[in-house]
């Protein structure tokens, strides 16, 4: 299986599967210097790890990360070499024998069909490398990419699981990392609504999708290429590559098909301090390119296709089955998926930087 591979100057290569001893990434182009503690890494795999509250799947992953190669250590501080990092991340609660029973069928909603097709075998235990389990090394080198751009801060939110919807009008930061708020949403009212309506999802055997949404504060502008290495282009890219994830949108996205050219115009003024945007429906991103606004991106996952109730599929004999998934699965994989789209926002920016970098001499 190739195109494991993402990025150009800053690259990241992950490996391993869902049931393996070990999943990890490999960090090339990280610029030498990069000062940062293990901590780092860690408190953002801990945002993505599951089993910490009922509505996320059971598995109980400490995800510890380790840094094999790439840094060297300064007290508490690691620095980047400009070698290439890599980081490993033990498995240690896999249990295959859930996958049993559907070695030989094929899950709906699921890549076991198409992988079995194009390779002519595919790793029924987790689903392999197409887990969500996978994205815990995405996660990690994101944690990296953030400490690329001096001064940037990434960060998302679940905007809406299923037919619940937050109320923009109570959006609040902070509140997105709260102890009490097990689904990352900025909404403080909106957390007894999600747990209600998860737990019927729930306990009836099936699953739900979401909304979230990123938004990449502190961005230099001119990031970006105008034609084949669009921002916005490279963002989506790596959002839809995400597990799960069926559609991406840039700013307004899909509502702006809805605008006349007068409402949808971010108009400009003179300021204090240069020119400024009296809006922000492109999601900071012009033409390809940053604008110095921030940047806002939102992605639509599916519901978790492993559930408890029976679908109607076939088996690799082309006999007619009928499936019941069994394992620990989310019943909301978009909740955990907050962390992960951080992390590919964080990643891509990172490149562009070093791209505008090594072509202009400079950052605006």
């Amino acid at each position: 299986m190739s195109h494991n591979t993402f990025g150009h100057l800053f690259r990241v290569t992950t490996w391993g599967e869902s049931h393996g001893p070990a999943l990890g990434c490999v960090v090339d182009g990280c610029p030498p210097g990069i000062r940062f503690q293990l901590s780092d890494i860690q408190a953002d795999l801990d945002r993505r790890r599951p089993g910490k509250s009922r509505f996320v799947t059971q598995r109980q992953e400490p995800d510890q990360v380790k840094i094999l190669s790439g840094v060297l250590e300064d007290g508490d501080e690691l620095i980047t070499t400009g070698t290439p990092v890599s980081m490993l991340i033990e498995n240690v609660d896999q249990r295959s024998k859930d996958y049993g029973e559907i070695a030989r069928q094929y899950r709906p909603g699921h890549a076991d069909y198409t992988y079995d097709l194009k390779y002519g075998l595919r790793d029924y235990r987790g689903g392999g490398r197409s887990s969500a389990r996978e994205t815990a090394a995405r996660v990690a080198a994101g944690a990296l990419a953030r400490k690329v751009v001096p001064g940037m801060v990434v960060r998302g939110a679940l905007v809406s699981m299923g037919v619940k919807d937050i109320d923009r009008a109570n959006w609040d930061w902070d509140f997105v990392q709260s102890a009490d708020n097990p689904f990352f949403t900025p909404d403080p009212k909106s957390v007894s609504v999600f747990e209600d309506y998860l737990d019927g999802i729930r306990k009836a055997g099936s699953s739900v999708g979401a909304i979230v949404e990123i938004v990449a504060d502190n961005v230099p502008a001119g990031l970006g290429a105008p034609i084949y290495a669009k921002l916005d282009q490279e963002i989506a890219s790596g959002l839809m590559s995400i597990n799960a994830v069926k559609g991406v949108e840039i700013g307004n996205g899909f509502e702006a098909a809805r605008f006349t050219g007068e409402e949808n115009a971010d108009e400009m003024r003179m300021g204090n301090d240069g020119p400024r945007f009296l809006s922000n429906k492109a999601g900071g991103i012009l033409g390809g390119i940053s604008t110095g606004q921030p940047v806002v991106a939102r992605f639509a996952v599916k519901p978790t296709s492993s559930i408890l109730n029976t679908r109607q599929s076939i088996d690799v004999d082309g006999q007619e089955v009928d499936v019941r998934t069994k394992g620990r699965h989310d019943p909301c994989v978009g909740i955990r998926a907050v962390p992960i789209g951080e992390a590919m926002v964080a990643c891509a920016i990172a490149d562009h930087y070093l791209r505008h970098r090594g072509q202009t001499g400079r950052v605006n």
